[in-house]
Formats: structure tokens, sequence, C-alpha cells
């Protein structure tokens, strides 16, 4: 690199972009479904939807915009024009971060701090960034307005600056004074503005290549925005391969109410696509299907119309291609439903459904050899095919796991559904948001027990290793002999529990250290801290509240009470009740309160996680008088 510099040629540094494909693709599947393609080069930069979508921070997927420090600060900033993204790009670094520099200009965009220039010719410079010195490029600029520096020059100084060489610096001072000095400029504010272009400027990011990342980003974020089920479902494409990218799309795809179907050997392609409003599986996520055996279905598809019958599919498609393998895969992921057979049922006779597809290929193959076949002498018969089973599909758990087992995650349900609402009460994290936690970080998280295994410590004590599976991904826990000692009976492969842990990160690797394991259908005993039960002021009469009170009073607990009155057209009033009606959050209770009153009149409030408590550090004597460290 260097030695091409100083023989004065170009340098050039050529960065590969996903994004880009993920682009390309989305645009093709806009065309298929027959709506205008829009052109990438000519976008509206003033598109209402797509700055909506930024500023709720909906930027999962966009190009540089996703991460979730990302979007706490799109949260803060708001962005309302192009250049607020290439602001966020160059902000959203170490350095800027750390300096202040990144929450100066999201004050001073909304008006809660003054922007002040220490001259005038300043203004319209650092006017765009609310007199923040943000791009390398301002510095050039700053340097060639006030001090007369050249072109050359002003390179040298954002280079000097950007990687912090001390003695160019020192060099760049004394010429940068003595050029303000020749400009008239006032020494001691020209000295004060070389020091903040030497903080900042370090900082500073250059903007061309901000503005083509940014370019990017409200590309990508227009495509969100304006076209969501093809974008999700190019995302999807480009990370078919990765299991966790694969999931987190899908947990998007549940955040837009956007329904995601397994793979169908009567409609799928390779890729995802979009189909009725739905995005559907490409037959490429199953594990073991090939691009051979993806080719022939698609191809047969094509010329002949729909599979009918898994009978059909082995009369029709090459079985050397498409194997007994490749089949199990195809029916436990759900992609022959569409022939209206019981998975159970087609698994139940696969080795039947192979023997008679190869028969009647090669009785096919045979007639077309017959050198009588034209005078109708070698008309073949056609093969009767067989009914299929009477028998019950699988359990739905059991249907679950072998889709898991063939495509890497659940795509018709979850074993956690009917969770969801418990976990999304009491969990303060799940295995997405867990990666952004730092190392020490006390959460609450719940899953199903998936592995287990104890372990004996050299003491003797009995601990355990499981890992605990969402929707999304799992984690390893580590529970210590003196948590093990309180759970153990609870602790059972397929068990849904939520428990607290400590993160322990390391480099990529994170692993949970419990501190206290529950069962789900427990976890509102233990963290509930709090319960409101709401009171229609026009429904209810106080008679209604004398027959709550023995209520109350049958279900004592350490949960304070309180009721919220709903009056119409005026505020809500909140009462506290007495410490003599503290109560629990026991399911009993729940239900004669709501049998009372009305469904969904009580809420709760959930405990905060405690950071955990750290042994103080205290310090004696040894038996040589010098001082130790104990806990």
């Amino acid at each position: 690199m260097n030695y091409v510099e100083k023989l004065g040629l170009v340098k050039f540094d050529f960065l590969g972009l996903r994004n880009l494909t993920v682009i390309k693709n989305c645009l093709e599947l806009i065309e298929k479904q027959g709506k205008p393609v829009p052109d990438m080069d000519h976008l509206d930069f003033s598109d209402e939807n797509t700055f909506d979508l930024l500023q709720r921070a909906d930027t999962t997927g966009v190009f540089q915009l996703e991460s979730s420090g990302m979007k706490e600060l799109i949260l803060r900033l708001k962005p309302a024009t192009f250049s607020d993204i290439v602001a966020l790009v160059a902000l959203y670094r170490p350095g800027p971060l750390d300096s202040g520099m990144a929450n100066t200009y999201v004050e001073r965009k909304h008006g809660r701090e003054e922007v002040v220039y220490l001259f005038d010719e300043l203004a319209p410079i650092l006017k765009e960034t609310y007199g923040v010195i943000l791009y390398q490029e301002q510095v050039m600029k700053i340097a060639g307005v006030l001090a007369d520096y050249s072109m050359a020059d002003a390179d040298g100084l954002r280079k000097a600056m950007g990687k912090k060489i001390a003695a160019m610096m020192e060099a760049h001072r004394k010429l940068f004074l003595e050029g303000a000095a020749k400009n008239n400029h006032d020494p001691e504010k020209a000295a004060e503005l070389f020091d903040l272009m030497e903080k900042f400027g370090g900082y500073g990011f250059n903007k061309s290549h901000s503005a083509a990342y940014a370019l990017i980003a409200f590309q990508t974020a227009y495509l969100k925005a304006n076209y969501t089920l093809e974008f999700i479902a190019a995302l999807m494409t480009s990370e078919r391969g990765n299991t966790d990218a694969v999931l987190k799309f899908m947990d998007e795809c549940r955040t837009h109410d956007i329904q995601v179907l397994p793979p169908d050997v009567n409609e799928s392609e390779s890729q995802f696509i979009v189909s009725k409003g739905c995005i559907r599986f490409g037959l490429a996520a199953v594990k073991g299907v090939g691009n051979a055996a993806i080719d022939v279905i698609v191809e047969d598809r094509k010329q002949n119309g729909p599979f009918e019958s898994l009978y059909d599919f082995c009369e029709r498609v090459s079985l050397t291609k498409v194997n007994k393998k490749v089949l199990e895969a195809l029916i436990k992921c759900g992609a022959f439903d569409s022939t209206g057979s019981a998975r159970s049922q087609m698994m139940a006779v696969l080795e039947e459904a192979l023997d008679h597809g190869n028969r009647v290929q090669k009785e096919k193959a045979d007639s077309q050899m017959d050198l009588f076949a034209d005078s109708g002498l070698g008309t073949e018969i056609p093969a009767s095919i067989p009914e299929m089973p009477d028998m019950e599909e699988w359990e739905d758990h059991f249907l679950l796991e072998k889709e898991k087992e063939s495509l890497g995650f659940y795509i018709s349900g979850h074993p956690l559904d009917k969770y969801q609402a418990e976990i999304a009460r009491f969990a303060t994290v799940n295995t997405l948001t867990l990666q952004e936690m730092t190392d020490g970080r006390m959460i609450r998280i719940g899953g199903i027990i998936k592995v287990l295994k104890t372990h004996k410590t050299k003491k003797g004590d009995l601990m355990a290793f499981c890992t605990i599976e969402d929707r999304n991904a799992g984690v390893e826990v580590v529970v210590f002999p003196n948590v093990y000692a309180l759970v153990h009976p609870l602790l059972s492969l397929e068990q849904v529990v939520i428990l607290e842990a400590e993160v322990q990160k390391k480099e990529s690797t994170i692993k949970l250290l419990a501190e206290k394991i529950v069962p789900i259908d427990q976890a509102a005993r233990e963290w509930t801290n709090g319960i409101l039960i709401a009171v229609d002021a026009d429904r209810f009469s106080a008679d209604t509240l004398e027959r709550l009170k023995p209520i109350i009073q049958r279900y004592p607990g350490d949960c304070p009470a309180c009721l919220k009155i709903c009056i119409p057209d005026k505020p809500e009033v909140l009462v506290k009740l007495a410490d003599e009606y503290m109560t629990c959050s026991d399911p009993a209770f729940f239900k004669e309160v709501e049998d009372l009153m009305e469904t969904g009149c009580i809420e709760t409030r959930c405990a905060p996680v405690k950071a955990k408590v750290k042994k103080k550090k205290s310090w004696g004597k040894s038996r040589n008088g010098t001082m130790k460290q104990g806990a």
C-alpha cells in the first residue's frame, strides 16, 4: 500500500456487499409480482414512508442501521433528510460516541443546544452539521478558507489528524496559525479552533464514504418501507445458509404481521418467494436438498402441472436425483402438505411410493423402447395408485420437531407459542437481544430446556450445564451447585422456564450463569410486584367493591394492590389499597376477580431484574504480618 502511494499510483479498495445482491433480488421479486419496479438511481429522497420507518428505528435488515446501538441513536436523532442519514453513518463510531460529538449533534439538531461558530466564515461550512466538525472534508475546507491552505496542504492536514501523527500536527499548527494571522483572524480564537479541529478532526469521517454508505442505507430502507414483503424475502434468500439470520428475519416477519409459509413442491422455487401476501420458503432451505433435486422438481412442475400426491410425484420425478433422504426431508418440513395427505401418512408409505415410482418409470422407459409402440400393441396399462393408510397426523410437538429437523427451525408453529405472553411479560431479553448485553449484566430470559448434563465437582457437589432455547436460538446455561441444589427437581428436558442469570461474555461467546430458575407457571408468583384492578365507574357500584374485598383477603401476599378507577371523559384515578390488602399473583385469585368484574381487568407489574451483589473485599494480616486480601 505505502510503496504504491510513494510511486504516485492510485490505490483502490474493492468492497463486496451482500446488500447489493439483496437489492437486486428484491427488484426481481417486485417485477414477478407485476408491480412497477422502482429506479434505484432516481429515488425520491424525501419519501415519507422511508423516513417514517427510519424515525421508528424499524431498521432490521437496513444497511448500516440495524444494530441496537444504532437504533438507539436513530430514535434520538430522528433523521428527516438524506443528510441526516449521512451524519448517522459518520456519528455511529467509537470516537464520536465516546467524545460526546454524537450527543452534541443530536442536541443541536433538536434546538436544545445553541449552535455557535468561532468565526463567521465557518457558518456555511458547518451549518449542515449544526456547528459540529464531523467530516474530514470540513477540516480541509476550514483550513482553506481561514488559513489559505492549498488543496494538497489541506489533504496533508486531514491525513495528520486522521492518523494522529504528532510531528505533522505540530507543523500544521504553525502553518494554520500563520495563515489565519495573514487573514487578520484573532490568534487566540484561531488556536482554539485548531484545538477543536485536532480533537474532533481525529474522529472525522470521510464524507464521500459516508454518503456512499448512506445511499445504500436509504435504498434498503426505501425498499423495506414500500416493498416490505419482497425486501424481507430477499434478505432471507441472502442468508439462507445462516440459521440465526433466517430466524431473525422470521421474527421481523412476525413484527410486520407477515406469514411465513413452509416449502411447497407445488409452489416453491429454489429461493424465498412472495406468494399471496406471504413469504414462501425456498426448497434450497431444506437440509439435504441439493440444486439437482430442486431443478428437476421445478422443471417437471412447469411442464406437467402440480403434483397431485406423493405417488404422482414419485412417478414423474427422477428418483436418482430426488432420493429417499430428500423425500423424507421434504415430507417432514411440510413441502407435500398441499397434496392433501398427512405427513404421518406419507412417511408410512414412503418405501411403497418409491417402489411404485420406480416401477412406473421403468415401464414408461420400456414402453418407449417397444418396437410395436406405434401400433398400440405396446401401450402401457396405467398403474393403480394405492390409497393412503387411515391414520392420524402426528401430534403437534412431534410434527414441529420433525419440521425443525429438516429446516433447522420451526415454521408452522413453536412449542413456546402458548407461553409467549408470559415470557414477554417477565423476560428482559431474548437470544437475539442477548448478543447486545455486556459482560456481567443481569438478565431474565425464557425458553425450553433442550440439552442437560450434570457434573460432579471436585468437592462432590452436583452442578449442571444446559441449553435454553427460545423462538430464535439457544444459549448455554451454567447451573452452579448452590443453585442446582434448589432447582434440580425442575431441570428436565422440554421444561419451559424463565431464569435470571448473569451474562458471561468472552469475545463472541456468551454463556449464562444461572441465579434463579422458575417454571413458567410460577413466573407470575415469583416476579409480580404489583397488581392493578381496573374498575369502570359507570358499570360497577360500591357494592361491587364490597364483594371484591373478601376475594383479596382470601389471597394474602406481598404484592401491593391498586384500583384504577375509569371515569368517562376524565383522567383515570389510581387508588392504592391499604397494606392489609396486600395480595399475590395466584391464578385462582385472578379468575375470581375477573369473574366478578370482567376479563382483562387485571394488570400486573413485573419486578425489575436486580443487579448481582458483588462480595466486598476486605483486608487482614497474614501470619507473617503482611497484608492479605480476602472476601
